[in-house]
């Protein structure tokens, strides 16, 4: 059977010039290391960092109908979204599995930017195809994922870095607020969202000015950082990697992410999520601080009283902890903060504890 050809990012040679590690990654080729994983995600926590995010989908829906059709698809509220604002939600299939998590922004009353994840691109698209088709036809779709790049910054000192490059002072906006302004001449839209528990932006632009951005933020000091790090730091903020930590066979309930669930409204999956919560789920995904050297990985068996109970979804080792930590799923009896359990690290068993996430909390200013 044919195979869809590995893609490449409009910086795939930047990355080669700084002799970036390339690997596959959900179909695309992407760095996931330039120098050490521990020293760029170090970066990031204490300057600033940048990231090649361009894999991700990019996808603007609009339309008389774009509203109802996002709303009917996403756990969160879409309708009561203000212009300029963007949220974090969940995409569901009528069993309440998760297909993807994404950011929508709404731009105006009825156009929206959706931002999904690279693996889950072309499932996202048929999602949403298939329900334009059959019950809001009033909506058009526009995927710019390969027209476009994305680059994000992260750390502390990106807001006022953004300052000094952008005019319209992106630093005035509000965390899940977008911008459209320039940098160096060229239209950039800006969001200020992450995926590292750092202040941080991502900026979207023409893939044919990509680049020269890149070497921009590079001259800047920006620390250019991989796919590594970028595990690191999300794990240590406790945000879930889908694919990993969750998937179609786990439920915004199980994965703790009730908070981005609307129950009162009725949207794909909402019937079944709905008795899911009258009855309570069987196993949550908790946090784990894990003693011993070995380093937690996915798959491995999470173990009470050397009986397994569950499996690490998401593990390795803290560099801003200093410390090994996971997360994985365990039945509810289980799941309750300070719990003693094991973690069967190749037929060792390390003690565990149920810790609350996130893992790390960056200091905001006063």
């Amino acid at each position: 059977m044919p195979t869809n050809p590995i893609k490449r990012t409009a910086l795939y040679e930047n990355h080669v010039a700084l002799k970036g590690r390339i690997v596959p990654f959900a179909g695309w080729e992407m760095p996931v290391q330039y120098t050490s994983i521990l020293e760029e995600a170090r970066a990031v926590r204490s300057k600033g960092g940048i990231f090649d995010v361009s894999h991700m989908g990019r996808i603007y829906i609009s339309g008389s109908q774009a509203t109802e059709l996002l709303d009917w698809l996403q756990t969160g509220n879409i309708g009561s979204l203000r212009e300029g604002r963007a949220r974090y939600s969940l995409i569901c299939d009528e069993k309440g599995g998760i297909i993807d998590d994404t950011v929508t922004y709404r731009l105006t009353s009825d156009r929206y930017l959706l931002v999904c994840n690279a693996s889950n691109r072309d499932g996202v698209l048929n999602w949403i195809n298939h329900w334009r088709y059959t019950r809001f036809p009033e909506t058009t779709l526009d995927d710019v994922t390969l027209k476009t790049a994305m680059i994000a910054l992260q750390g502390p000192a990106t807001a006022s870095l953004m300052d000094e490059l952008c005019p319209q002072k992106p630093s005035s906006i509000r965390y899940f607020s977008r911008l459209e302004g320039t940098i160096a001449g060229r239209k950039v839209f800006m969001g200020r969202t992450g995926y590292t528990g750092e202040d941080g932006f991502e900026l979207i632009l023409d893939a044919a000015e990509a680049s020269q951005m890149w070497e921009i933020l590079l001259d800047h000091q920006m620390i250019p950082c991989g796919l590594g790090a970028r595990d690191v730091l999300r794990l240590e903020a406790g945000l879930a990697l889908h694919g990993n930590d969750i998937d179609q066979n786990t439920s915004p309930l199980e994965a703790r992410l009730e908070r981005f669930v609307r129950l009162e409204k009725n949207f794909v999956g909402a019937e079944k999520l709905r008795h899911q919560q009258e009855v309570g789920v069987t196993r949550e995904l908790v946090g784990l601080l894990v003693e011993g050297r070995n380093l937690p990985r996915h798959d491995y068996p999470i173990k009470a009283e050397g009986n397994r109970i569950g499996h690490v979804t998401s593990g390795g080792y803290s560099p801003t902890l200093d410390r090994n930590i996971a997360m994985g799923y365990v039945p509810h009896e289980f799941a309750s903060h300070g719990k003693h359990l094991q973690v069967d690290i190749r037929g060792r068993l390390a003690d565990a504890t149920v810790t609350s996430l996130p893992f790390y909390v960056r200091k905001r200013e006063p």
